[in-house]
């Protein structure tokens, strides 16, 4: 087992979804000049390395199938890597003794196998579903687990010093000791509601605290949007200024942290979002993005913010229960942006922010990238779940 430390509107008759844009095989010239200078702020990616980026999306999109076919029961995962000189690869492991070439596909060679990682965060999954909540251990200074093909690892964050604590989880699980690495965050992961802001949908007339709103889709014909399920149960009416905006039709939390709550027809929702810089942009599809992929997100707290997929299948331990099968990624958000989009610079939405390691000040702005840990429920499972079809430009 090892431990490392790294380093670290209110919109009265139009509902502006929020969710980032561009076609799916589009040039660089043909990006939303909002989304270019949010990856230029929040991730520092020039105009020739977007263009090199874009290229390195499509690899992913097209090679990382062949790359599990391929490469059999050895195949340890694959991601977007950003080079020391701001360019972009597609990478490929293998724990196999032997491996052809890949087109557009940089390989690498590990020990450990993704179905042998993926036992582990089965085993450790497991324990936390067989924990009661008020009488087991809560393993407080846990705060999330994921397989992390980057370091070959099931990666669990923890509070400093609370390393015992780990390892009597890691125990009691059962899971591979040998496949564990520890890495020490700060703050703990807590959900993002409640906080003053800008773009929002409320639980009273007026109110200036809720959630964000999310990805537009229908259900049965009617416009609404998926969100995120612990800003509100089955049959919470929500409010956009004085006004009725719609109620939540459907909401799980914990397990998962997704809702969808239907729209008024006095109201119109639209495929597309507020950049919170007087611009909207649209939506496209929702192919999801590999682990290193920019992504970007939208919310009433922070705004409109860019970063990368760091980790998937990730299991959040919020004091509120645990979820499971979340994203996680290096773009900030603040409490308030609950239940906002997630989207590539292709257009394609990922899904609706759950959570993060947020400081004293309600938001991990301020932290270095490095530290950055926003968890995020998939779009597609929800569109899956709910019988939802999202609404596309």
């Amino acid at each position: 087992m090892k431990h490392s430390k790294p380093n670290r509107s209110l919109l009265p008759l139009v509902v502006a979804i929020a969710a980032i844009s561009c076609g799916s095989a589009m040039a660089a010239d043909e990006v939303s000049p909002v989304l270019k200078a949010a990856m230029q702020r929040d991730m520092g990616v020039n105009a020739q390395q977007m263009t090199q980026y874009l290229k390195t999306e499509r690899v992913s999109q097209s090679q990382a199938s062949v790359a599990q076919r391929q490469l059999g029961s050895g195949y340890a995962g694959s991601w977007i890597e950003r080079k020391a000189d701001g360019s972009f690869v597609f990478v490929a492991a293998t724990a196999g003794a032997k491996a052809l070439a890949i087109p557009g596909v940089e390989l690498r060679r590990v020990r450990y196998s993704l179905s042998r990682l993926q036992s582990s965060m089965s085993q450790l999954d497991s324990s936390a579903q067989r924990r009661v909540l008020g009488i087991s251990k809560l393993y407080s200074g846990v705060h999330s687990w994921h397989v992390d093909p980057t370091s070959n690892s099931v990666v669990v964050t923890i509070s400093p010093g609370a390393s015992e604590e780990a390892i009597d989880l890691v125990a009691a699980s059962g899971a591979d000791v040998a496949t564990v690495r520890f890495v020490e965050s700060v703050d703990k992961p807590s959900l993002l509601a409640t906080i003053r802001g800008g773009t929002l949908y409320g639980f009273s007339p007026g109110a200036t605290l809720g959630c964000s709103v999310g990805i537009p889709a229908r259900r049965g014909g009617i416009a609404g949007y998926a969100t995120a399920g612990h800003c509100g149960s089955v049959g919470t009416r929500v409010y956009v200024g004085n006004s009725t905006l719609g109620s939540f039709t459907h909401s799980n939390f914990p397990g998962t942290d997704r809702a969808y709550v239907q729209v008024s027809t006095a109201h119109t929702v639209l495929p597309e979002i507020t950049n919170h810089s007087g611009g909207v942009v649209p939506v496209r599809g929702s192919v999801e993005a590999a682990i290193g992929a920019a992504v970007c997100r939208s919310g009433y707290r922070t705004g409109y913010r860019c970063g990368s997929v760091t980790g998937k299948n990730v299991t959040v331990n919020y004091q509120e229960g645990t979820v499971r099968g979340l994203t996680q990624s290096s773009a900030c958000a603040g409490k308030g942006d609950s239940g906002g989009a997630w989207i590539t610079p292709a257009g394609q939405a990922q899904g609706v922010t759950s959570g993060g390691n947020v400081g004293a000040d309600g938001t991990n702005c301020s932290l270095p990238t490095s530290q950055v840990r926003m968890y995020f429920d998939r779009l597609n499972p929800i569109l899956s779940q709910y019988g939802l079809t999202l609404m596309t430009q």
